[in-house]
């Protein structure tokens, strides 16, 4: 066991130092109205000032809309003047917040923009891969082909981010950039494979790369430029290991049959990772 540690962390072999562990999620975007609660208390505070503006009941319901540039809350029935375009909904510590039926981790952040409202999780990178996992993997499947998974969706995470910000966040919450629901969605397999893995991110060439990955790739991965405009140097085209299933996504990198497969087999995580991904090295994330 002692060696076949060495072997797997033998190449973990720089840090990268990252100021800030968070990212912003986009749950919803330029919507007429959304409802939120929290599973604790919580505080709606105003984004501009830090100052606390309404304390939310735990488990009870609210409606929020834009109202002439601002937010309007409506409680027992009547809307109230919230007189700020951006608030936090902020709650007790380990409490969770809720939106589309889903319950989040970290806080919530809601803008009027344009008399619509953009609604994102402010969350720790680590909790955010935590509801990416499952989401994008059945919680079912092998545990090397989820730390696999892990790694991989953080080094997309990381690379990828800003990639929203004329929204506001980072990413959205769909398979257009990573599938994530939250706290919801969150097994303890998955989150093992996540805290096994934790800060570790793939790397080419001195860069964090985003690591693409799709369902399956119908037997053979495909080159980057195949479906984009050039061919990218982590990119390589390879035996996929999902023959049999029916190709579903840009075929571009990790199969996530072939990763499961692969798993099977006795491959571990990082192997898988090595396996799907050329020029690549592994390095963990620092604050």
């Amino acid at each position: 066991m002692g060696m076949r540690r060495f072997i797997i962390f033998a190449f973990i072999y720089v840090l990268f130092v990252m100021p800030c562990f968070a990212i912003k999620i986009g749950l919803q975007t330029q919507v007429h109205k959304t409802f939120v609660g929290a599973s604790t208390k919580a505080q709606i505070i105003d984004a501009r000032t830090n100052k606390p503006l309404y304390e939310m009941e735990k488990m009870k319901g609210y409606e929020l809309k834009p109202y002439h540039g601002i937010i309007a809350i409506k409680i027992d029935g009547q809307y109230r003047k919230i007189k700020t375009n951006q608030i936090i909904i902020k709650p007790e510590e380990n409490g969770f917040v809720s939106v589309k039926r889903k319950w989040y981790r970290g806080h919530f952040k809601i803008i009027n923009d344009n008399n619509s409202l953009t609604v994102m999780n402010d969350i720790p990178l680590e909790l955010y891969i935590r509801g990416v996992v499952p989401s994008e993997m059945p919680s079912r499947w092998e545990h090397e082909a989820h730390k696999a998974q892990a790694i991989a969706a953080r080094s997309y995470a990381v690379a990828n981010m800003g990639k929203r910000g004329k929204y506001g966040y980072d990413l959205k919450d769909t398979p257009e950039d990573q599938a994530y629901g939250g706290a919801s969605v969150e097994t303890v397999q998955t989150n093992s494979a996540v805290t096994e893995t934790e800060g570790i991110v793939l790397v080419c060439q001195g860069k964090i790369v985003p690591a693409y990955y799709s369902a399956s790739a119908g037997g053979k991965t495909v080159n980057a430029s195949q479906v984009w405009t050039k061919d990218l140097p982590f990119i390589k085209s390879v035996p996929s290991f999902d023959d049999g299933v029916k190709k579903n996504g840009h075929g571009v990198g990790m199969s996530q049959h072939g990763a499961n497969n692969l798993a099977k087999r006795g491959y571990n995580g990082y192997q898988i990772l090595k396996y799907f991904y050329a020029n690549t090295k592994f390095a963990r994330l620092k604050g």
